[in-house]
């Protein structure tokens, strides 16, 4: 059998060696990039810390690279979520989690809360 090249198909982006991503350097950009964009508000600590709630209150994301004890148990980030009709529940990820597979879980969520 013979292909010729315009039938071959297309590389998949990223490849294997566009997958830094998936080692954390620690900052917070791709999660608050997300949440600036919705117009949340953002509010930063003396001590470095970050927090930003949704315009009703009803979620809640936070970056405590400087709070003691979510280092003390290896927290980064923690979200937490009190939903109109439900108990409330949290996530928290760790110190080695990369920011951008925190974004897309804020965002899974998010797009979750709007159906």
């Amino acid at each position: 059998m013979n292909v010729s090249a315009p039938n071959l198909p297309v590389p998949i982006a990223p490849g294997p060696e566009d997958r830094s991503w998936l080692s954390t350097d620690h900052c917070a950009g791709p999660v608050f990039a997300l949440l600036v964009g919705l117009g949340w508000p953002v509010v930063d600590t003396p001590e470095a810390n970050v927090h930003c709630s949704s315009p009703d209150g009803r979620l809640y994301v936070g970056w405590l690279p400087e709070d003691p004890d979510a280092w003390a148990r290896g927290i980064l980030w923690r979200i937490q979520v009190r939903p109109a009709d439900a108990e409330p529940w949290s996530q928290e990820f760790g110190t080695h989690t990369p920011s951008e597979a925190v974004a897309g879980f804020f965002a899974a969520l998010i797009a979750a809360s709007t159906r």
